[in-house]
């Protein structure tokens, strides 16, 4: 028995032995202006309320672990129908400009968002997206692979004749983006799963469904498919190569990441149990 474990020994000795510490150099770039402004307009509260908070940061090297936060930026918004200001306001100095009096956006407006940074100029433009209100959301009885996942039944009924594309927000960082091309104008029905890693039971979660643009949809799938949604969310860090719709008027080559956009959006409160 004992000849039996001296060879594993041996071997695990001579790579141990054998290791190099190898240091990679990874190149550092000019810091981006990352914008995420995705206003929430949620219809379902009365009276109605809007969250319109433009995030500002910079990129970061690779191996940072934290995101610079801007505060030192000049953000408004412009009613282009009769040239209306809303003026922005970065209140606790951590990124997050508010407006500085409240207000909805109107239906069929179109939006310009501008931002000034480091004697640049930033625009982009976006009118509010209808949504439809959430059915019904309830918690199943059904698992997947482990056993311990926890499912969400969500239903409503999509909107006929246009294509509508939708974005959940699941709570605890989780998204997922969907279009109507297999059920347009038709009640529908799907399963949602939490991994047992997600979420601890029992939990309170609110569901938010936000109506979106085909082109926020294309880069919201880009968008999830090269961040890891349990690192923070997918605005935690913006891919290098990921362009929205905000460009650079002073200099287009130091274009900025991110997005501006306008949602209405359905919210839903529900207490998950834990069940045997």
């Amino acid at each position: 028995m004992f000849k039996k474990y001296i060879f594993p020994v041996l071997f695990l000795f001579t790579i141990i032995s054998c290791e190099k510490v190898i240091d990679v150099e990874v190149p550092s770039i000019e810091p981006k202006l990352i914008i995420d402004a995705n206003f929430e307009i949620l219809f379902d509260k009365s009276p109605v309320i809007a969250n319109s908070i433009v995030k500002l940061s910079l990129s970061s090297d690779y191996f940072d672990d934290e995101i610079p936060s801007v505060s030192n930026a000049n953000v408004f918004l412009t009613n282009l129908s009769n040239n209306t200001i809303i003026n922005f306001i970065d209140t606790n100095s951590n990124g997050n400009f508010e407006p500085i009096n409240s207000f909805i956006p109107e239906d069929g407006i179109m939006y310009e968002l501008t931002v000034v940074y480091d004697n640049q100029t930033y625009k982009g433009k976006a009118s509010k997206v209808k949504s439809t209100p959430l059915t019904n959301v309830v918690q199943g009885d059904e698992t997947l692979f482990s056993g311990e996942e926890t499912e969400l039944e969500i239903t409503f009924k999509d909107e006929p004749i246009i294509e509508n594309y939708y974005l959940f927000n699941f709570d605890r960082n989780l998204f997922l983006s969907i279009d109507d091309r297999y059920f347009n104008g038709s009640d529908y029905n799907f399963s949602f799963f939490y991994d047992e890693d997600d979420i601890e039971l029992p939990a309170t979660v609110t569901i938010r469904m936000s109506g979106i643009t085909k082109e926020y949809y294309t880069y919201f799938e880009i968008l999830i498919n090269q961040s890891n949604q349990n690192s923070g969310g997918p605005f935690a860090t913006a891919p290098s190569s990921l362009l929205g719709n905000m460009i650079n008027t002073t200099d287009e080559d130091n274009f900025p990441l991110g997005y501006f956009h306008i949602s209405e959006t359905d919210t839903y409160t529900l207490d998950l149990v834990k069940k045997d």
